[in-house]
């Protein structure tokens, strides 16, 4: 008799496990028939669909070729505003037309046109960033300035920086005060980088051409139209974050309307909250602020308005404030006008690169700024705005917008109304400008300058007063 666990067994235990086998491989096959029916349906129902007529515009493009894979990323505007009004509800109850992404609306992207569209007059000036010519649009007859972009042929870098942010401060810039970029024009060699030109507006003068020519200073009425006008220009490029950082007075630009206008944005670039890196090579050597000169790595908009300041006094002499021979001699200038900085006055500058080895006189309260004896017939409140704007500690230099409220545009003399203002011959309008030499804005590539030890001490020496009528008058021995 076989053992009750043999595979050789044939008893009722053996025929109910085959039984259970047998009805689990009859299931297995029914589950995979029904799969493959599954599968076949859904195939017919592909096949079926694709057999379907399509649209008379696709039927018209497969008449003349394949027609491209391409897939529908934006919806009409009808679409995307249902898909707006009706909201994700719709999305989650299987509406498919209303499940369509948004129309993004792009720019568009033209094609530089070529600087033979204008007609070279004559030549106007070369600055530290470029040539500036005089011209005529072909098409318009309207005069505008060309100005060339410079470029190191030692820099295979394309464009340098500066050109780039010029650009795009000026395409940015939209101020009655500011020069308006029109276009930017190409050379008909395009591969040479350096025919690229900015078509800029055109004004007939800039105040160093004016203020060198004039048998007479402004009146004081026509330096507050000039001042608030600058002042105003400026105002709106730092409420855009833009730093200048080249003010002067050939960079201001004026026409024959009276209407001042800043150019030139070379050194301009964009500042943030807090600032970038900073360079402290900038601002032409004349118009430079201390604390550039001191080595300040962190600076902010009072640089310009410091300028301000050396264009202020400019405007009342016709002659340049502080003209420094290098950075020692420029510190030198501006110690001997605006007085000796203290903890008091200027509490940080110690702590500037270039200050720890200036060495001042020990009774450094006794030497203040000489303004008011510089410019004995500017009011009380002219005295004030230009102390401010040449104060010493950055902090203490008004802001362009407290600039355009100061007191000393209220009193009379009032500005001068633009329509009113004088006219002038136009150099630009006639031959290459005759300069004087003048110091040019840092180039690209160069150093700041070190100090090291510097002795002041002796600065204020011969500084003879003599009190009169309740005023005192400067003599230097």
């Amino acid at each position: 008799m076989a053992s009750k666990g043999s595979r050789w067994a044939d008893d009722g235990e053996d025929a109910a496990l085959e039984a259970q086998r047998k009805k689990e491989k009859e299931e297995k096959k029914r589950l995979k028939a029904e799969k493959a029916r599954k599968i076949e349906a859904e195939k017919q129902e592909r096949e079926k669909a694709a057999a379907e007529p399509k649209p008379a515009q696709d039927e018209t493009n497969s008449a003349n070729g394949p027609p491209a894979k391409r897939r529908k990323v934006s919806p009409e505007r009808e679409t995307a505003t249902a898909t707006t009004q009706h909201g994700t509800a719709a999305v989650l109850n299987g509406a498919d037309d209303t499940s369509k992404l948004l129309r993004f609306e792009g720019g568009t992207f033209n094609r530089c046109r070529s600087v033979e569209n204008y007609d070279k007059l004559n030549d106007i000036e070369e600055g530290a960033y470029g040539w500036v010519s005089r011209a005529r649009e072909l098409s318009t007859g309207k005069v505008v300035a060309l100005k060339r972009l410079k470029t190191d042929p030692k820099d295979r870098a394309g464009l340098p920086v500066t050109g780039l942010r010029e650009i795009q401060i000026l395409k940015d810039c939209d101020n009655r005060n500011v020069v308006k970029l029109r276009e930017v024009v190409v050379g008909d060699d395009t591969s040479k980088i350096e025919n690229v030109f900015l078509v800029l507006e055109f004004l007939e003068h800039d105040l160093k051409s004016i203020l060198e020519d004039m048998p007479q200073p402004f009146l004081a009425s026509e330096v507050k139209t000039l001042l608030l006008q600058l002042a105003s220009g400026l105002s709106y490029l730092h409420d855009h974050y833009i730093l200048h950082r080249d003010l002067k007075t050939s960079n201001l630009l004026l026409n024959n309307r009276g209407q001042l206008k800043i150019a030139d944005f070379g050194m301009a670039r964009y500042i943030g909250d807090p600032p970038p890196k900073l360079t402290q090579l900038v601002v032409t050597l004349w118009y430079r602020a201390p604390e550039l000169l001191l080595g300040a790595t962190k600076y902010n908009s009072a640089i310009d308005m410091w300028s301000i300041g050396c264009i202020f006094g400019e405007l009342l002499t016709r002659e340049p404030l502080l003209q420094g021979k290098n950075e020692v001699d420029e510190l030198t200038k501006i110690f001997e006008l605006c007085g000796i900085p203290t903890e008091e006055s200027w509490p940080s500058f110690r702590r500037l690169p270039n200050a720890k080895g200036l060495r001042f006189p020990p009774n450094s309260a006794a030497t203040g700024s000489v303004i008011r004896a510089k410019f004995p017939l500017l009011t009380a409140a002219g005295v004030s705005l230009l102390n401010g704007l040449l104060s010493l500690n950055p902090e203490s230099r008004p802001t362009a917008k407290e600039m355009l409220a100061h007191d000393y545009f209220k009193q009379d003399p009032k500005p001068k109304v633009e329509e009113m203002f004088p006219t002038f011959p136009s150099k630009a309008g006639q031959e290459r400008r005759r300069r004087r030499d003048t110091p040019n804005a840092p180039g690209r590539g160069e150093k700041a300058a070190e100090l090291g030890q510097v002795d002041f001490s002796g600065l204020f020496a011969g500084r003879e007063r003599e009190e009169k009528g309740g005023g005192f008058s400067l003599r230097m021995v």
